[in-house]
């Protein structure tokens, strides 16, 4: 078929791959210049299917008085006078009910699993390069508070067959030397050993040179505006340097396939939330970790890309702002130094993204009420981590085949819309 996907990030790219491997004539629009330049540009580099895991959990809701009243807090929500936002925050709110919490930490759990297996296809027909490491996360907790918490997650990993090994702090040294220089402040440590890092813009972008000696057409610079319908079926797709047809249609535009879907007369439960980070030089210095760390308390993320060394975290519910607040910013880059104070951080370039996260955390994939419209975005944080995955399912789908994951949890149907 002749198959458009409205999107270039690490979603679009992918389902581009898996589509044009299939034999389908693809094309790809966006209005960047190239691929991976929004969400996925310098996100937190983590194919994290082990640490995954909703926001929307039973203690969030107190959290989050106190969240609004700290202007360090790792989310921060802004309320707009957009009923967007309102309705996403009551979702959010339903969604952190303890067996709601459960069912979806499990799907998440499930769909990571099964997107890291067609990653690793993806490796082996693409032999890709990408700063990539197999070291597994280290999850990290430096106050009493946290550790109750890391208890319950290993209990989740457990229940779903994910490998998790608690580990002392002299392991965790041992593991990755440069935690040497914080050891006193360390109070558990977690080892995910299946999780993988890389960096998902030089990826995406290597993945778009396969897709272009696929056949894949790129329309860069491609700023979408409307969608033209006949009989209830997307006919072409407009944008301000023409319209653009197709037979099949896949709307993975991130935190702005909402836009487009309204125009379909979809209501798409997916809301942007900013996240920043902060890229630093570090070389071939040992003071930098080699193996992925998550902060459990400041909810930030450090992954080394080969001699560079991306800290990201926080997340600002504050509508389409793209504006980078450099105390954000910073904050982001000091929660990541306080535990090596050896590296300098001066030359740190700092960047913010949106992120289309729904309210329970599940992307949503698959079709619609529109025949010829398939679905993939809303992936939160996890784009990275689900994106094959994703591609997979909609590849199936488009080729009439049942997708060999479930399902379940993750069709626009669960929000009854």
């Amino acid at each position: 078929m002749r198959i458009t996907v409205l999107g270039a990030g690490i979603i679009g790219i992918t389902t581009a791959y898996r589509l044009a491997r299939d034999g389908h004539r693809v094309t790809v629009i966006d209005r960047q210049p190239g691929p991976a330049l929004e969400a996925s540009f310098a996100n937190a580099a983590q194919i994290a299917a082990a640490l995954s895991g909703p926001w929307a959990a039973p203690g969030v809701p107190g959290q989050m008085l106190d969240w609004m009243r700290r202007g360090d807090s790792p989310m921060r929500f802004r309320l707009k006078a957009d009923p967007a936002q309102w309705l996403w925050g009551l979702r959010f709110l339903a969604e952190c009910r303890q067996e709601r919490f459960e069912t979806t930490f499990r799907r998440m759990l499930e769909f990571g699993r099964y997107s890291q297996r067609m990653l690793a296809g993806v490796k082996q027909e693409t032999g890709l390069a990408y700063d990539q490491l197999e070291k597994g996360i280290l999850k990290l907790c430096t106050t009493p508070e946290t550790v109750a918490d890391l208890a319950d997650f290993e209990a989740i990993l457990r229940r779903s067959e994910i490998a998790a090994k608690r580990i002392s702090v002299e392991e965790a040294i041992a593991l990755e030397p440069a935690l040497e220089a914080s050891r006193d402040r360390l109070t558990a440590c977690l080892h995910l050993p299946t999780d993988e890092t890389g960096d998902a813009h030089l990826f995406a972008r290597g993945l778009a040179e396969r897709c272009e000696a696929l056949g894949v057409d790129f329309r860069y610079g491609h700023a979408i505006s409307d969608v033209e319908l006949h009989k209830g079926e997307i006919l072409s797709v407009r944008t301000d340097k023409g319209e653009i047809d197709g037979e099949l249609f896949v709307l993975a535009l991130g935190s702005h396939s909402p836009q487009i879907a309204r125009k379909l007369g979809l209501s798409l439960p997916v809301y942007p939330v900013k996240g920043y980070s902060a890229t630093v030089p570090v070389g071939t210095s040992n003071s930098a970790p080699q193996v992925s760390l998550y902060i459990a308390e400041k909810k930030v993320a450090m992954s080394r890309l080969g001699g560079r060394l991306r800290i990201a975290g926080m997340a600002d519910i504050a509508g389409y702002d793209l504006n980078l607040e450099q105390a954000r910013a910073r904050q982001v880059l000091e929660s990541g130094l306080s535990l090596f104070p050896d590296i300098d951080g001066g030359e740190a370039e700092f960047w913010c993204g949106l992120r289309p996260l729904t309210p329970d955390g599940l992307p949503v994939l698959g079709s619609c009420r529109v025949p010829n419209l398939l679905l993939n975005t809303g992936h939160g944080t996890y784009g990275w981590t689900y994106a094959c995955g994703s591609a997979q399912v909609i590849a199936d789908l488009a080729a009439g085949r049942t997708p060999d994951h479930d399902l379940s949890g993750m069709t626009i149907s669960r929000f009854s819309l």
